[in-house]
């Protein structure tokens, strides 16, 4: 399984992106979906996790400003992200959970000017 992550790039402070991340094939027993990102010189950190019950949970930098999605049918889970800070800056890897373990996108660069 392949995730493909979708939608990163080059956005002004106060600006919106949509990222999304696909699998390349049906993935059953997920637990959980969820982003993370790392930022030049430092450790990868969550960002936003949303469950198979749809109950969603967000890094505190992130709260009111982004929103997880995920849509079942299409093995794809979605990232809003609005009111960008430059703090932002980082790629950005979705990661699916499921029973079995655990798949990784290939990351999407998000760039925030300030």
């Amino acid at each position: 399984v392949q995730l493909q992550a979708s939608g990163g790039g080059l956005v002004q402070a106060g600006g919106s992106l949509r990222l999304s991340c696909a699998a390349s094939e049906s993935i059953f027993s997920i637990n959980a979906m969820g982003w993370y990102r790392q930022a030049p010189g430092k450790q990868r950190e969550f960002v936003a996790v949303i469950t198979s019950g749809g109950i969603t949970t967000y890094v505190d930098s992130a709260k009111g400003r982004f929103t997880i999605s995920r849509d079942n049918a299409k093995n794809t889970v979605y990232l809003q992200m609005n009111s960008l800070k430059p703090e932002d800056t980082a790629v950005y890897y979705c990661k699916i959970m499921t029973v079995g373990g655990n798949y990784w996108g290939q990351g999407t660069q998000v760039t925030v000017s300030s």
